[in-house]
């Protein structure tokens, strides 16, 4: 059995190694406003998020997570560069897993820094992983924005390439619109009624939100894209081979540097790992040794746009991540304006689980 205090004991020790690493402490509000953190999440947090109201602050939610103040902070008034380091309780609803903590202890470490990267990149791993070396853990590496830059490579509608890009961290529903932009699933006999303008009207009173404009405004839109030529049977077996590349990084290097030949739009991101496998390399990480999944991280924060990283016990499947971290840039412009934007990449490590581990060991 753990206690209390020997989880803070180590939130603490590990905050001390970040501040060691020239980190900055600091802290945010446990309640936070939840109009605009809702939308920045995405629906996995929003789902999982304790959210309430009053007459003068509006609609609140309990703190899920502290990237998204920590970023809001920085663009607000911090310098540049700079490294932030932090610890305290985030909530997060369970009603699925019971089993799972909604409330618990997290240690991050954010790098805002525009200098470097790759560099960055290598930095904030090379501290997780020596955070957590004691423990044998798996470790797990992707980069979110090889598939990115595919998916806008692909030749076909801007609506269509949006509505991909905004469900690459829910696979399910992105094999389902790939395989219908790509004509292989056939669409429903409600959407093809509307479409050919074959639907009955609607004589009942409107129930719900949406207007008769609305309404009228979708189905033009579905009617635009069913105009739209089907995604080229070539493009998808592409796109399928980028997501099953599951290698070491050398290896996955090699590969993902092959299919930049036929797809030419992932090229400046698989020069990106390149230059951050090197990075690694000389941070002492054994790059031959660190798995790469094009697929790894497409269910964690929906603000990662690059580099994702993770580390799981393999005696312990059943537990959560005990660290996780990503890049995120695209926050900090939406956070901030296209001149105040900077790189920013970080991550986050569970103390408790941490812990844990290391009395069973």
């Amino acid at each position: 059995m753990t206690s209390p205090s020997q989880v803070l004991a180590r939130a603490a020790a590990l905050r001390a190694g970040f501040e060691e690493a020239g980190a900055q402490v600091v802290e945010t509000p446990v309640l936070q406003p939840a109009d605009t953190l809702l939308d920045l999440y995405g629906e996995e947090i929003r789902a999982r998020a304790y959210v309430t109201s009053d007459a003068l602050r509006g609609e609140q939610m309990l703190r899920p997570d502290f990237t998204v103040p920590v970023v809001q902070m920085h663009m607000a008034d911090g310098a540049e560069p700079a490294r932030y380091t932090y610890s305290g309780e985030v909530f997060r609803r369970q009603e699925h897993d019971p089993s799972r903590a909604n409330e618990y202890l997290q240690v991050g470490f954010e790098v805002f820094d525009r200098a470097n990267v790759a560099a960055a990149d290598a930095e904030v791993f090379a501290l997780f992983a020596q955070a957590v070396a004691h423990l044998k853990l798996r470790a797990a590496t992707g980069d979110i924005g090889i598939l990115m830059a595919a998916v806008r490579g692909l030749q076909t509608s801007d609506a269509r390439k949006a509505a991909l890009l905004r469900h690459i961290w829910r696979p399910r529903r992105f094999r389902g619109l790939l395989d219908r932009y790509a004509g292989r699933v056939r669409p429903s006999e409600q959407r093809i009624a509307l479409i050919e303008g074959k639907a009955a009207p609607c004589k009942a009173p409107l129930i719900g939100r949406r207007r008769q404009s609305e309404i009228d405004q979708r189905i033009d839109v579905l009617r635009a894209d069913a105009a739209e030529p089907p995604i080229a049977a070539g493009e998808v077996d592409l796109l399928d081979a980028l997501l099953g590349v599951r290698e070491m990084l050398p290896f996955a290097h090699q590969q993902l540097s092959d299919l930049a030949m036929d797809m030419p739009n992932i090229s400046g991101a698989v020069s990106r790992l390149a230059a951050r496998t090197e990075a690694l390399a000389s941070r002492g990480v054994d790059v031959d040794a660190l798995p790469f999944e094009a697929s790894y991280g497409r269910t964690s924060m929906e603000y990662y746009d690059g580099f994702v990283f993770g580390f799981y016990s393999a005696q312990r499947p059943d537990l959560p991540p005990l660290a996780t971290g990503g890049r995120y840039d695209a926050l900090t412009q939406r956070l901030g304006d296209d001149d105040a934007a900077i790189p920013a990449v970080g991550g986050v490590l569970r103390p408790d689980l941490i812990v844990q581990l290391e009395a069973s060991q």
